[in-house]
C-alpha cells in the first residue's frame, strides 16, 4: 500500500465515522508510522510548486502569479494520477509539518494552529479528535503568512484600481478643461461673427437712411420752389385786377384813356404766360436694392467649418511601450473636421537647461495614435499635438509624459546565494533612471535536461534583490524583469539555481590586501611574497590584522552545509562570524566569531575550536584534507567534520542572535578551496 499516495485520504474518511478512543489511537499510530517512513521510503516528487516568496528589507510577503501553460505546453502538464498523488502528498506534508511545529501541550498553552475552514485558532493535538478533524488545519506561522499574502494580493489589486481611477480622473479633468476652453472659443467666435454682421447691417442702415433723407430734402425743396412761383403769379394777378378795377372807376376820361393802354398791355402779357400746374417732383421715393453680399458672406462663414479645437492627450496605456518605442494616443472631444495632426515630442532630462535647448521633433499623422520609434530605454518623453483643417490650426494640447520600457536587468552571479530551501538573487538595474519595481520569474526544471516545469512570478519587488523560498533538491531557471509605467522589460539572462546544498561566493571586498580570491570566487591564496604596507589598500570592510575573508550567506534560518579543501601544511581558521565582527582581530578571539584553527607545531598538528579566545582540549589524529561545516540555526549548532572519513570533530552549542557569514583565514602562506552546493551527508543529522 502506498502511504504517500491516496491512502491518507481513505484513512481520514474512515475515521469520521466514529470517534472512539481505539480508532483515535489507531489513526494516531498510522500518522506516526507515515511520519517515520519519511527516511525509509522515497517520496513521490510533487509536480506542482508550493513556493513562499518575500522580499529582502521588507516584512511583507510578495504577491505571486502562477503561470498557466499554453496548449503546446500540455506535455508538461500533470496527469490525473500525478495530481491525485501530489494532493495527498500535500496533505501528508501538512500533517508532518503540524506534528513537527507543535508547541501547545494543553489548552492552557497559547493556540499553535489555525483552521482555514472555520477561520479560528485551535490546537494541533485537537486536529485528530476535535471539531476541526475534517478541516484544513495549519500552523499559526503558516496561517499568518497565507493571510498576509492574501491581504497583500488584495492590497495590490486595490492599489492598481486606485492608480487606474486616479489616471482616469486626471484624464477627465483634462477633458473637462478642454471642453470648457473649446466652448469658450466657439462662443467667442460666434459672438465675434454676429457682432460683425450686426455692425455691417447697422452701417448699411445708416447709409440707406441718409440717402432717403437727402432724397426727401430735394423733393421738399423742389415743391417749395414751385409753391413760391405759384404765389408770385397769384400776387401779380391780384395786383393787375386791382389796378384794372381802379382804372375802371376813374371818371376822368382823358386820364382813363391815358392810363388804360399800358395796363392792358401788361394784362395781355401776363395772360400770355402759361402757369406750371404740374408737380415738379415725384411723390414716390426711389426703391434701391441693398447690396448685402458681404453680409451674406459673413453669415455663410458662421456655418463654415471652424478651426479645430485643442486635442486631449491620453495617458499612457500599460504595456504599450518597448525599450525603444512608444504608442502615443490622443482624442478630439468635438465634431471638428480635421485633415491631419502634428505630434510634437521631446525627451525630459533632469537638467532643465539641457531640456530647454532641445528642439521638439514633429511628425504629421492622420490618425489619433502614432508609434514613436528610435527612443532611449527607461526614458521620459513629453508629447503634445495640434489639429489642422482648411480653416486653421487648433491650439496645442496639454503636454503628456510617456515612458519607455526599461532595459533588462543584469543578474549578478557572484552575489547570488542559495541553500536547500531558499535563494537570494541579486541583480543590477541595467538602467540609468530608477524603475518602479522588478518581477522575478522562476522556471522549475524537470527531471529531463532542459525540460521546463511550472513558471511562477514574484511581482512588485522594490529593490535589486529578492529572497525566495524553494523546494529542496530542485533546479530552477531565474529571470528578472524591470517594470515601470510603460510595462515590463525583456527577460534578463537566465541564472540557474540548484537547491541541493548551500551555495555562496567569497566576498572579495572583505579580503585582506595580502589575500587573493580566484575569479570564480571559490579559492583564496596567501602568497609568501611580502607586500609593503604602503601598497596595502585598507577599507572599513577589509580585514586589517587577520589575513581573512568572509563568505556570503543567504539570510535564512535553516540548515547549511559546505566543505573546505585544506592543505595539511597550511595554518588556517575556518568557521562563521557575524557581519560586524572586528576587522582588526583574529577569528575565534572574540564573541562574534566561531572557528576551527589548525596550528603547525614542531611535534604535531594542533587543532583548536575557538570562541571568545577559549578552546576545548581536543586531539585529532587523522589530519582532515576536506573539512565539512554544518550550521543549524534552529538548533543553535555549528559542527565540523572530517568529510573524507565522515568523522565528527567538534560542535559549538550557541544561539546565533544574527545571521552569520562563513569566514576563512590563513595564518601562513597557502590556499583554501571552497566546495559548496554539495548535498549534506547523512551523518550530520546524527549530531
Amino acid at each position: 500500500m502506498d502511504l504517500f499516495g491516496g491512502t491518507l485520504d481513505v484513512i481520514a474518511e474512515e475515521m469520521t465515522v466514529s470517534d472512539d478512543e481505539d480508532k483515535v489511537e489507531d489513526r494516531t499510530r498510522v500518522l506516526m508510522d507515515m511520519y517515520s517512513l519519511e527516511n525509509t521510503e522515497p517520496q513521490a516528487k510533487p509536480q506542482v510548486s508550493t513556493f513562499q516568496r518575500f522580499s529582502v528589507d521588507t516584512n511583507e510577503s510578495l504577491h505571486f502569479e502562477p503561470y498557466i501553460p499554453e496548449e503546446d505546453e500540455s506535455e508538461h502538464a500533470l496527469g490525473n494520477d500525478d495530481v491525485f498523488l501530489t494532493g495527498n502528498q500535500s496533505v501528508f506534508d501538512e500533517s508532518k509539518e503540524l506534528m513537527e511545529g507543535r508547541t501547545a501541550q494543553s489548552e492552557s498553552d497559547p493556540p499553535d494552529a489555525y483552521c482555514t475552514d472555520c477561520q479560528t485558532s485551535t490546537y494541533v493535538f485537537k486536529n485528530i479528535t476535535g471539531p476541526h478533524k475534517n478541516h484544513r488545519v495549519i500552523l499559526m506561522k503558516k496561517a499568518a503568512q497565507e493571510i498576509k499574502s492574501s491581504i497583500n494580493k488584495t492590497r495590490s489589486k486595490l492599489e492598481e484600481k486606485i492608480t487606474q481611477m486616479e489616471n482616469f480622473a486626471s484624464n477627465l479633468e483634462e477633458i473637462f478643461i478642454t471642453v470648457e476652453e473649446n466652448f469658450g472659443r466657439q462662443e467667442q467666435n460666434l459672438e465675434h461673427h454676429y457682432n460683425d454682421v450686426l455692425q455691417t447691417l447697422a452701417h448699411r442702415y445708416d447709409e440707406r437712411a441718409s440717402a432717403l433723407e437727402d432724397e426727401k430734402k430735394k423733393k421738399l425743396e423742389s415743391l417749395y420752389t414751385q409753391l413760391i412761383d405759384c404765389g408770385r403769379m397769384l400776387d401779380n394777378s391780384k395786383e393787375m385786377i386791382e389796378q384794372a378795377q381802379m382804372l375802371y372807376r376813374t371818371e376822368n376820361k382823358y386820364s382813363f384813356l391815358q392810363r388804360v393802354m399800358p395796363a392792358m398791355k401788361r394784362i395781355e402779357e401776363h395772360a400770355k404766360e402759361e402757369p406750371d400746374l404740374k408737380i415738379s417732383t415725384s411723390l414716390e421715393f426711389d426703391t434701391q436694392t441693398a447690396d448685402l453680399s458681404d453680409v451674406k458672406q459673413m453669415m455663410d462663414s458662421i456655418n463654415a467649418v471652424p478651426a479645430p479645437s485643442a486635442p486631449v492627450m491620453n495617458p499612457q496605456i500599460p504595456n504599450s511601450a518597448t525599450c525603444t518605442s512608444l504608442r502615443v494616443c490622443w482624442s478630439l472631444f468635438s465634431d471638428d473636421t480635421v485633415e491631419y495632426y502634428e505630434l510634437y515630442s521631446r525627451p525630459i532630462f533632469e537638467d532643465i537647461t539641457v531640456e530647454s535647448d532641445l528642439e521638439a521633433s514633429k511628425v504629421k499623422v492622420k490618425e489619433t495614435h502614432y508609434t514613436v520609434t528610435a527612443l532611449l530605454p527607461n526614458a521620459q518623453y513629453e508629447f503634445w499635438v495640434t489639429a489642422t483643417n482648411t480653416t486653421g490650426i487648433s491650439p496645442a494640447s496639454e503636454k503628456a509624459v510617456y515612458m519607455t520600457v526599461p532595459s533588462p536587468p543584469v543578474i549578478k552571479p557572484r552575489e547570488c546565494t542559495s541553500c536547500t530551501d531558499a535563494a537570494l538573487i541579486r541583480w543590477d538595474s541595467g538602467n540609468t533612471n530608477p524603475v518602479d519595481s522588478y518581477t522575478l520569474e522562476l522556471i522549475e526544471m524537470g527531471a529531463e535536461a532542459g525540460k521546463a516545469g511550472v513558471t511562477e512570478s514574484i511581482v512588485a519587488i522594490p529593490t535589486c534583490e529578492c529572497l525566495i523560498q524553494l523546494q529542496p533538491g530542485k533546479c530552477y531557471l531565474i529571470y528578472v524583469r524591470a517594470v515601470n509605467i510603460g510595462g515590463p522589460s525583456e527577460r534578463s539572462e537566465s541564472f540557474t539555481v540548484s537547491t541541493t546544498g548551500t551555495f555562496f561566493h567569497l566576498l572579495e571586498d572583505t579580503a585582506h590586501p595580502c589575500l587573493s580570491v580566484s575569479e570564480d570566487g571559490f579559492t583564496m591564496f596567501y602568497t609568501d611574497e611580502e607586500l609593503p604596507l604602503s601598497e596595502m589598500a585598507f577599507s572599513d570592510n577589509t580585514f586589517a590584522r587577520c589575513v581573512a575573508v568572509l563568505g556570503d550567506l543567504i539570510p535564512v534560518r535553516t540548515k547549511h552545509y559546505w566543505e573546505v579543501e585544506v592543505d595539511p601544511h597550511t595554518e588556517y581558521r575556518i568557521g562563521v562570524a557575524y557581519e560586524d565582527t572586528q576587522r582588526n582581530a583574529y577569528f575565534g578571539g572574540n564573541n562574534t566569531s566561531w572557528c576551527m584553527r589548525h596550528v603547525l607545531t614542531p611535534s604535531r598538528h594542533k587543532y583548536e575550536f575557538l570562541h571568545s579566545g577559549w578552546t576545548p582540549d581536543i586531539r585529532i589524529t587523522s589530519h582532515p584534507l576536506r573539512i565539512g561545516v554544518a550550521l543549524d540555526y534552529d538548533q543553535g549548532k555549528l559542527s565540523f567534520f572530517n568529510a573524507d572519513l565522515g568523522q565528527h570533530l567538534y560542535t559549538f552549542d550557541c544561539q546565533f542572535l544574527h545571521y552569520v557569514h562563513p569566514c576563512f583565514a590563513l595564518d601562513n602562506p597557502g590556499g583554501l578551496s571552497l566546495r559548496n552546493g554539495v548535498t549534506p551527508p547523512h551523518y550530520i543529522s546524527l549530531i
